[in-house]
């Protein structure tokens, strides 16, 4: 008898340990607090977490009219879109006006960076103090909430709790902001305002006109082992006017809709080939790709843009 009692006990633990297993699988959790603090960190420490996921919300099939696009022209959330519009956040690398590379959200909307504040100490020098946040809307998720990254690296993205308690993103720890008087994609009313404020580019720096006229770097760096999953969209900038496709795998995949992407997202490396399995021309993709016409490959910008019919991943 306790024999048998101990072999179901040992079965029990077993399928916990496999279940927990599952749950996690998939899911980048940033924020969370360590298990053991001195008291001193703990008072530091917030159990604030978010979702890391790679693409867009349209493509990660978020629901229509929440998070980024429960905001009606860029506007301020009130107390009843809030909730809603904190549900997830959406920073992507892209174009607005004469700015390249600056990153937007959800909404295409310019994101922006203020000269006051110090990186990296998660704080905020725009508060309700003479209206700032009204005119300068923080970035702010809730927690546990999703955000959605495209061309950005995923190990630049955190966030801090405002004076309002509010959580706010930040991209190289600069705090991310959108200005109330640009209502429609490719805005870019804020750049310059104050000689303190400019859009935010995907590496923390200052979006500024025409410093980046063709961007061939794929933000995701250098990574350490070949991608086993990637989405492709229709459109360049990860644009969500198109339609996107995801796959995922370790061999040769044939797309499903073959010779229409124009950019990419992917934690690692892939090969694009011109041809189903994998044959025809080909050119290697490191990372988060914003426009497939201008991938840069042994020392030359390669066009493949609406080229690809096959994938090869897991190396």
């Amino acid at each position: 008898m306790r024999t048998k009692r101990l072999l179901s006990l040992a079965v029990l633990v077993t399928a916990a340990t496999v279940g927990l297993a599952a749950c996690s699988k998939g899911t980048t959790t940033v924020g969370a607090a360590p298990a053991a603090q001195t008291p001193a960190t703990a008072q530091a420490a917030t159990d604030t977490a978010f979702n890391l996921l790679s693409g867009t919300a349209k493509s990660n099939d978020a629901p229509a009219n929440t998070g980024d696009l429960a905001m009606k022209n860029g506007g301020v959330a009130d107390a009843q879109t809030e909730p809603v519009a904190e549900q997830w956040v959406q920073l992507t690398a892209s174009s607005a006006g004469n700015l390249n590379p600056v990153v937007v959200n959800g909404a295409r909307l310019t994101l922006y960076r203020f000269d006051k504040d110090k990186p990296n100490t998660k704080t905020s020098a725009c508060n309700a103090d003479g209206g700032c946040d009204q005119t300068w809307p923080p970035v702010t998720v809730a927690d546990h909430g999703k955000i959605f990254f495209a061309g950005i690296k995923k190990s630049d993205i955190g966030f801090f709790k405002r004076e309002d308690g509010r959580i706010q993103v930040t991209v190289k720890g600069w705090p991310a902001y959108r200005f109330a008087k640009d209502t429609q994609k490719g805005d870019t009313n804020g750049e310059g305002v104050g000689g303190t404020w400019f859009g935010l580019r995907p590496d923390g720096g200052k979006a500024m006109p025409n410093t980046d006229e063709v961007s061939v770097d794929n933000a995701a760096g250098t990574p350490s082992k070949p991608a086993t999953s990637a989405i492709l969209f229709d459109d360049k900038d990860f644009g969500d006017n198109g339609a996107s496709q995801g796959i995922a795998g370790d061999k040769c995949i044939d797309l499903p809709r073959k010779g229409v992407a124009s950019s990419l997202t992917a934690e690692g490396t892939l090969k694009l080939w011109s041809q189903p399995g994998c044959k025809g021309e080909s050119v290697i993709v490191d990372g988060d790709t914003r426009d497939l016409s201008q991938i840069q490959a042994t020392g030359k910008i390669v066009n493949f843009d609406n080229k690809a019919f096959s994938v090869k991943l897991g190396g």
